[in-house]
């Protein structure tokens, strides 16, 4: 926290930082300066040590002020860089001189300047960020408006990619040593994304009938609350973690459906975990395989005439799982959790977790006896999402 609070101060002074993104995405380090305080001074900068492009993020709000559109319709970058058409200022004359630069992308922080005021194209490239940040898409150009926003300055700012002198991408820790000798603050995503997390969520605490536990509310990048309900100090655990990431089921969590196992999966997760003494269940609001719940009771209208799960959701016109467990993980490392033992019979899980920076250590199945009534869903899972089940 005292690392994000430092590089906004550094910022808030007209200062650059850099920004490293994640080892599994680009991993690749920007240098990060907020808009309105652009100079010849700092592009002079960029250019001659970064190396890169300059590029300027700016908020979806901004880019539709000054009439700023996605560059093309089809984005076929690998990370949909959402680069809008060049501008220069028009009190510019090159465009392309440090100091003109600096005035154009000063300008995209003047509240005086209209969409009529840029010149197009130029030589400063905008990126629209996503409305959610960097919770929504962990890249350069959503944390970059994220520590505007933070540095309560306007929605823009510019960026540089650092490259090497051989001209090849300088890693983190090459970043590290840049940072030392320029005396630059070094920030990575996952910080500024654990920072925000955190900053956002609630805690309270919550006796159950299966034992205390500890309640946690998390938004996501469109303010859908998420729940973390854990005992014990789960950041200082002498194993790996005990986890169970639940997705919601309104019908079996709370109205006991015989329809599936979900409520009775949630119910043993809280024993084990309490048993355990320390360990976390994620409660995930995906409801109907994330389909929501009107989708998933047509869907259940569906197998009343035949259908199973699965090919009911593809009828509906969805894939047969939409459920995404990025933020789940997000999560956990917010508070320092990168190693986990699972409980969960569903494969997918962990690869979507370890593709997000979480190791599943363990899979620890969670197999609740077959009731008459859900026989058939549970060979669907067994069979065609190839959930380790013995039926």
């Amino acid at each position: 926290m005292n690392k994000i609070d430092k590089a906004i101060k550094h910022l808030q002074q007209g200062g650059l930082i850099i920004v490293a993104d994640d080892e599994d995405r680009e991993s690749e380090g920007d240098l990060v300066g907020l808009a309105e305080y652009a100079t010849p001074e700092t592009i002079n900068f960029m250019t001659k040590f970064g190396r890169g492009l300059i590029c300027a993020p700016i908020s979806k709000s901004l880019a539709t002020r000054f009439h700023l559109t996605e560059m093309i319709e089809n984005n076929t970058d690998p990370y949909r860089t959402a680069f809008t058409i060049s501008i220069d200022h028009k009190n510019t004359s090159t465009g392309i001189s440090a100091g003109d630069r600096a005035e154009t992308i000063r300008q995209l922080a003047n509240f005086n300047t209209s969409c009529d005021d840029f010149l197009r194209p130029g030589h400063i490239f905008p990126l629209i960020a996503k409305e959610g940040g960097v919770l929504e898409r962990r890249g350069h150009t959503e944390a970059a408006v994220d520590l505007a926003k933070l540095s309560d300055g306007y929605e823009a700012a510019y960026i540089c990619e650092i490259l090497k002198e051989d001209g090849t991408m300088a890693r983190l820790d090459e970043l590290k040593k840049l940072a030392k000798k320029w005396e630059l603050p070094l920030i990575t995503v996952e910080d500024l994304t654990a920072y925000l997390l955190k900053d956002e969520a609630i805690k309270v605490q919550l006796p159950t009938e299966f034992g205390d536990f500890n309640l946690t509310l998390f938004e996501d990048a469109a303010k859908k609350e998420h729940l973390l309900l854990s005992k014990g100090n789960i950041q200082d655990a002498q194993q790996p973690l005990l986890v169970r990431i639940h997705s919601e089921c309104l019908t079996g969590d709370i109205f006991q459906s015989h329809r599936c196992d979900c409520g009775a999966q949630l119910q043993r997760s809280m024993e084990l975990i309490h048993a355990e003494g320390v360990g976390a269940i994620l409660y995930l609001r995906q409801e109907g395989r994330g389909i929501g719940l009107k989708n998933k009771l047509l869907a259940y209208q569906l197998q009343e005439k035949g259908m199973d799960t699965y090919d009911a959701n593809i009828a509906l016109g969805f894939a047969p799982d939409e459920r995404d467990y990025t933020f789940s993980a997000e999560i956990l490392k917010s508070l320092g959790i990168y190693n986990i033992r699972l409980l969960t019979n569903n494969p997918e899980k962990v690869s979507s977790l370890e593709k997000s920076g979480v190791k599943v250590v363990e899979q620890i199945p969670l197999q609740i006896s077959p009731l008459k009534e859900n026989i058939n869903y549970l060979k669907t899972k067994q069979e065609k999402f190839n959930h380790r089940l013995s039926l």
